[in-house]
């Protein structure tokens, strides 16, 4: 595990900088400016319990990292009933077990890019979700939102693949009420979740006379195999678990076209993870760097900023072997500790095969799946097609199943 730096004194627009910093867009962000100079920002991060947490998962783990440098309080949601509405993703047998898995790997995972879990509050979403007050703010919510609106705001994370069923209504209510009983300022998330942020934006206050709250969201960062890193396909994702023969052979097919910066989820890799990692590990706390020796040189080459490796890989100077080396070693370093907690861990290996072996998945289950099977192969033909015209197939953006 990396060691935390110490504790950096830094201004008010710095902590502002580095709570953003890869953010694509923040709502209100007036509400974080007026909390920063008071008290610290409590924030929250949501992630419904459903496949294993891959690769993907160090992206919100950097930013955690971040919020806690910018001295802000975090909560990590795990989500296990928003596991259980979206598509029985997490079929309710389930459910117990899904959770603890998730609440060790995240662990596991903060502690490997250097936070100390004693500044992380994990909160299980069914501890009050489940509760009367939860349920009756759950009614007088559906009073004031339309069918049409909370579908809607759920559209891009919910997997339906057909008529929409009543949980995919309920699903981003109760993510609203969250902000309230969890008694954050800020909800993070991935910019999928927009609709649902702009509708807690719009409804919280008016509706129920709670307050509102800032949101941040970070970019849909590429899969690392040119596609959407799906926790359901063991082949598109580099697993938290992987060992470093498997990480090597999987970063060795990952999509990374030469002089390609768009879509090119190594590149993003180090962009959202590998640079800000740096920059989190130096000794001012502020300067990242990523050293490896470039094409026809002999002496290595470091790079402070993204802009300056996209130069590079445009160039061709940093090749797409290159890059993948970095993402590589990188990715075996950071999950060495991850593997070995989890080979240590008698109950974990005991959770784990609980949470994920041999599952019964309920009819809408297996009718959801054949359905998303069939969809991604299609994709897969499309692409095919495209490539066999002359043109890059489409790279789809790789996701982390946050609430």
């Amino acid at each position: 595990m990396a060691a935390s730096p110490s504790p950096l004194i830094l201004t008010e627009d710095e902590r502002y900088d580095l709570i953003t910093s890869n953010i694509q867009e923040v709502l209100r962000p007036d509400i974080i400016r007026g909390i920063l100079p008071v008290r610290p920002l409590e924030i929250f991060w949501g992630t419904a319990t459903t496949g294993r947490p891959h690769a993907a998962y160090f992206v919100p783990a950097i930013k955690i990292a971040q919020f806690l440098r910018a001295g802000c309080k975090v909560k990590v949601l795990l989500a296990d009933l928003h596991g259980f509405l979206d598509a029985d993703k997490a079929p309710e047998a389930t459910l117990e077990n899904r959770a603890r898995y998730y609440e060790r790997v995240i662990g596991a995972l903060l502690q490997a890019v250097g936070v100390g879990l004693h500044n992380v509050q994990f909160v299980r979403g069914s501890s009050y979700q489940l509760t009367p007050a939860f349920s009756r703010d759950l009614l007088r919510l559906s009073k004031r939102v339309s069918v049409h609106d909370a579908v809607k705001a759920s559209s891009e994370i919910v997997k339906s693949m057909g008529e929409p069923v009543m949980a995919d209504g309920l699903y981003p209510m109760m993510q609203l009420l969250d902000e309230e009983y969890l008694s954050v300022d800020a909800e993070f998330g991935g910019v999928d979740q927009r609709k649902t942020f702009a509708l807690a934006n719009d409804t919280m206050t008016k509706a129920l006379g709670f307050k509102t709250c800032a949101h941040l969201m970070n970019p849909m960062v590429p899969g690392l195999s040119g596609g959407k890193m799906s926790s359901s396909d063991p082949k598109s994702k580099v697993d938290l678990l992987d060992d470093p023969a498997t990480i090597h052979k999987k970063i060795a097919k990952a999509y990374c076209a030469p002089g390609k910066i768009e879509g090119n989820g190594i590149l993003a890799f180090i962009q959202h993870v590998l640079l800000p990692y740096s920059q989190l590990q130096s000794p001012d706390g502020k300067t990242a760097a990523i050293s490896v020796v470039l094409r026809d040189q002999t002496e290595p080459t470091t790079f402070s900023s993204f802009a300056e490796v996209t130069e590079a890989y445009a160039a061709d100077y940093l090749t797409p072997q290159l890059a993948k080396q970095i993402v590589e070693e990188s990715l075996i370093k950071l999950t060495t500790s991850i593997r070995h907690q989890f080979d240590t861990d008698k109950e974990w290996q005991r959770i784990a095969d609980a949470a994920y072996s041999n599952l019964t998945v309920s009819p809408r289950g297996q009718d959801t799946q054949k359905k998303q099977n069939k969809k991604e192969k299609k994709e897969k033909k499309e692409k095919k097609e495209k490539k066999a015209n002359g043109t890059n197939p489409t790279i789809q953006d790789g996701a982390v199943d946050d609430q």
